[in-house]
């Protein structure tokens, strides 16, 4: 089945409403713990998959060689995790192809060079131990990263709260209903500084709630 066309700015609309407001309108969230290698990541962008081998990196390397331009690669790794399997040398790899960020279940090095370069990673942990390159391994198909599946072209979208995915086939659909709720949050904030409560607003049934003494 072929997807949609995808809109001009998507990836711009989507980084605006962020990873928690799509989260909530149909994106599938991953586990907190795939984070901002470092402070201020942000990344919104197709997904090239990747799987990598035990403690391996090769398939990586042949991903940032191949990845259309634009798109950030979501790598599913194996135990052990705790390697470095992305450094500053497959940064600027990446970033010589026009790659738009990474995001990995297994560990990173080289924190600083990669905030210096100001390139999105979110990664499962930082560690120093290097990853051999002998394989095996694969790109495209379909991957498992951070408790959610992900295919080539499914949109993810990162920053301080954690990482989305938004699937191809549902990128209109989430994309509005993330603007419906971002609209009504806004509405929110209005109501709430002029006095109203979460609880009226959100139509809570407080009475659920003991209070004691």
């Amino acid at each position: 089945m072929s997807t949609p066309p995808v809109p001009a700015g998507a990836g711009a609309t989507l980084l605006a409403l962020g990873a928690a407001t799509l989260g909530e309108s149909g994106g599938r969230p991953m586990e907190p713990a795939v984070r901002p290698a470092w402070p201020g990541a942000t990344l919104a962008a197709p997904a090239y998959t990747v799987r990598c081998g035990p403690g391996d990196n090769l398939a990586i390397h042949v991903a940032v060689a191949g990845a259309p331009p634009g798109s950030a690669l979501v790598v599913a790794t194996t135990e052990p995790r705790h390697r470095g399997y992305w450094g500053e040398v497959l940064t600027t790899a990446a970033e010589a192809r026009n790659l738009a960020g990474l995001v990995i279940d297994g560990g990173v090095r080289d924190v600083a060079a990669l905030q210096a370069h100001r390139f999105p990673v979110f990664s499962a942990t930082i560690a120093l131990a290097g990853a051999t390159k002998v394989g095996p391994g694969s790109v495209g198909g379909v991957v498992r990263v951070g408790g959610v599946d992900v295919r080539t072209g499914d949109w993810v979208i990162g920053d301080a709260d954690g990482v989305t995915v938004v699937p191809s086939d549902l990128l209109a659909e989430v994309t509005a209903a993330g603007q419906a709720r971002a609209e009504r949050e806004t509405a929110y904030f209005a109501a709430l500084r002029d006095g109203r409560t979460t609880v009226d607003l959100l139509g809570l049934d407080a009475s659920a709630i003991e209070h004691d003494g």
